[in-house]
């Protein structure tokens, strides 16, 4: 191996004199470049007959796949309040109609589905545009058809009429690894066609608060604006994420990038082909972040999860058996660190599906299964649906309330005059202890057992300051 202090000694004793600062210079110079070509020279084509490893031939095959999106569209300015006033208005000439912008996006696509033309991007390369241009690698351009957008997730389908298109093939994301070699294609700064390497830097990326539903491939692969929507793929020429979003402070490559997984990608894709949107499904139960100090208070040694700190009642969470205090730990198999794990998985599921849960208990394992249901379904089980109590506003008892902590049950905070309850007799302020001699609790148990009475009359248990007393709601 050769350095520069043992090269200039050489030149130095042939020359018989010590180079002068000018002359160094130039005298580095000329050994560095003697120095690089003598690299160079090492370099052949071949080793043992064999090609030197190249990129080229999967890009080959890739990159017609891969196709950049501009979009046009108009959005509405914001102006000032005063602006509106008529007088303002006539006296500054301001037509009535709103004031447009013409607005323009230049991002990439990823063709998923050659014999029907389906285009997969990002949703915000696509938002609020009127007109959508694919351009494919060969020079075609068309006229883009919007499928479906899910803003939760950044994910957009678009389709392109055209024939003798290239798909590519999809990978199964979840077998990626920390420190699989990965490729980056896409349209940075609209200047076509890109291709950069790098490996995946982590997995499972979550709390950035990019997007709604968060489980990131992170990676080092140079990504910069116009890439959005572009194919992340592995050394076999695979979608295994779709480039979205950087982490930079100045707008431009720092070395961390994030793409949505592709097994992410395809459960969206798949509603927005069938339905337009996605019907996302709800189990009813709220988590937090498990963190040591929680754990400490349950006594456990899991130092990753979530707790499910509140249960909706009649929801399917309840239904399976979670409780408050339960620790997930994880969902259909997969670990999980924290809440957003939790909500993502969950959320990504279709209605109608079983979702598996591992949970601590007690410092016991238990198993439970529960059935994804509707988000309007599960969130209609916190609403008060009985007719005969139209009118009314229920919640539980303030803190500061003299009845905290010595009566259980709801608070009647307002009541419309003439209303069903009004005409019984209740009033603001006073406290529903029973409902058909059942114990309440709570506001969920309260909601529980007033929207599955059904048609006949209920028996409220009513206290008021000192005095209780029972009132019939027919």
């Amino acid at each position: 191996m050769y350095s520069v202090k043992a090269g200039l000694k050489q030149l130095a004793q042939h020359d018989r004199i010590v180079p002068k600062p000018g002359r160094l210079i130039a005298v580095i110079a000329i050994f560095l470049l003697v120095m690089t070509a003598s690299v160079y020279a090492l370099l052949p084509g071949e080793v043992d007959g064999e090609v030197m490893p190249s990129l080229a031939p999967m890009l080959e095959k890739v990159t017609p796949a891969v196709v950049n999106v501009a979009t046009e569209g108009r959005i509405q300015i914001r102006q000032n309040p005063l602006l509106n006033d008529p007088f303002f208005k006539r006296f500054f000439n301001i037509p009535d109609q709103p004031i447009e912008r013409k607005t323009q996006s230049l991002g990439t696509g990823v063709i998923i589905d050659a014999k029907r033309g389906l285009v997969v991007t990002n949703n915000h390369v696509i938002a609020n545009a009127h007109q959508i241009t694919v351009n494919l690698r060969d020079g075609r351009k068309f006229q883009a058809e919007l499928i479906g957008t899910d803003p939760e997730t950044d994910v957009a389908v678009i389709k392109i009429p055209a024939k003798n298109l290239t798909a590519i093939k999809l990978a199964d994301s979840d077998k990626l690894r920390v420190g699989d070699f990965v490729v980056a294609i896409g349209n940075p700064f609209g200047l076509g066609q890109t291709v950069t390497s790098g490996i995946v830097s982590a997995l499972g990326r979550t709390g950035l608060g990019i997007e709604g539903y968060e489980d990131f491939i992170q990676t080092d692969a140079s990504i910069n604006p116009g890439n959005s929507g572009g194919a992340l793929v592995n050394l076999r020429g695979e979608l295994v994420g779709i480039n979205t979003a950087i982490f930079s402070q100045s707008g431009g490559n720092v070395g961390i990038g994030f793409a949505i997984p592709i097994n992410m990608v395809t459960m969206v894709t798949e509603q927005l082909v069938e339905h337009g949107q996605v019907h996302r499904g709800l189990i009813g139960a709220q988590t937090q972040d498990l963190d040591p100090e929680l754990a400490d208070a349950f006594g456990i040694e899991q130092r990753s999860g979530a707790v499910v700190v509140d249960i909706a009642p009649g929801s399917p969470a309840e239904k399976a058996g979670l409780i408050p205090g339960d620790v997930i730990i994880e969902v259909n198999g997969k670990k999980v660190k924290g809440s957003s794990d939790v909500r993502t998985r969950i959320g990504l599921l279709r209605v109608g599906e079983k979702v598996d849960f591992t949970v601590i208990r007690d410092n016991k394992k238990v198993k439970l299964t529960a059935i994804v249901a509707d988000s309007e379904e599960v969130a209609s089980t916190t609403k008060l649906k009985n007719p005969r109590l139209a009118g009314a506003t229920f919640g539980d008892i303030p803190e500061n309330a003299p009845a905290y902590g010595r009566i259980k049950g709801v608070v009647l905070f307002e009541v419309e005059r003439g209303s069903p309850l009004w005409q019984a007799g209740l009033r603001e302020g006073d406290i529903i202890t029973s409902v058909n001699q059942i114990k309440v609790d709570d506001l969920s148990t309260f909601l529980q057992i007033v929207n599955t009475a059904g048609e006949g009359r209920m028996l409220f248990r009513v206290r008021r300051g000192n005095q209780a007393a029972y009132i019939v709601i027919r």
